[in-house]
């Protein structure tokens, strides 16, 4: 398993009081950082360094950090953690939809950001541990390939995010059971604080979206259950 010293993050960011105080905890938690602050610059770099995950500001001057999100995932898919001071769960949806990963809403703890992108890297090595299985798995109408971390309704194929692949299959390991939500949480983002559990309802209604809206079942005050045909 690769450690966090072989790591490279982009954290594309125009508050430079944010941006240095990002930088300066990854540096310490040992992961090779680089730092821009627009748009363009962020493609570049992007470009140039290959970085394993990123940190993404969703308001940037220039090309926002939506657009960013979506041309690099054109380019090459990575990890993106988008950081956002809206709070519209609009917003939210959108930047799921484009491509981003996960995301963290302004003002956020250091200890979390770290914890996030974390996260993300272990996702990272799972999906490719599990590029060696031949498994397919049927629900209903939702059929999951996780040796390619495909997944298709009806035929179709639905374009998920790493997330919402990962939040998906662990719904789909026990159809019917409810899962609450700080232990998705634990499973999928590697922590279980109660005060983030929003981050489970913001990629469960991503879900419903991209796959309908009866996929998933809500047990309010408890969690989600994949809907059992």
């Amino acid at each position: 398993m690769a450690t966090p010293q072989q790591r490279r993050v982009l954290v594309v960011e125009d508050d430079d009081t944010i941006a240095n105080a990002v930088r300066l905890r990854l540096a310490a938690e040992g992961f090779d950082v680089r730092v821009e602050s627009d748009g363009e610059g962020a493609l570049a770099a992007y470009a140039k360094a290959e970085p394993d995950v990123v940190v993404l500001d969703r308001l940037l001057p220039g090309l926002d950090g939506l657009e960013v999100c979506r041309r690099m995932q054109a380019a090459r898919p990575v990890p993106v953690l988008m950081l956002t001071a809206l709070g519209e769960e609009t917003d939210v949806l959108v930047g799921l939809g484009v491509g981003a990963d996960d995301y963290i809403t302004k003002p956020f703890s250091m200890r979390e950001l770290v914890a996030r992108i974390h996260a993300l890297l272990r996702r990272v090595e799972r999906a490719s541990l599990l590029a060696h299985e031949d498994t397919v798995i049927r629900v209903g109408e939702v059929e999951i390939n996780t040796a390619e971390r495909r997944v298709f309704v009806r035929g179709a194929e639905a374009q998920l995010t790493r997330t919402e692949f990962d939040l998906l299959r662990r719904l789909a390991e026990r159809p019917g059971q409810v899962f609450e939500r700080e232990r998705l949480l634990s499973d999928i983002w590697g922590f279980s604080e109660a005060a983030a559990t929003r981050t489970v309802d913001s990629h469960v209604r991503a879900l419903r979206r991209k796959l309908g809206p009866e996929v998933v079942r809500t047990v309010h005050g408890v969690g989600y259950a994949l809907v059992r045909p």
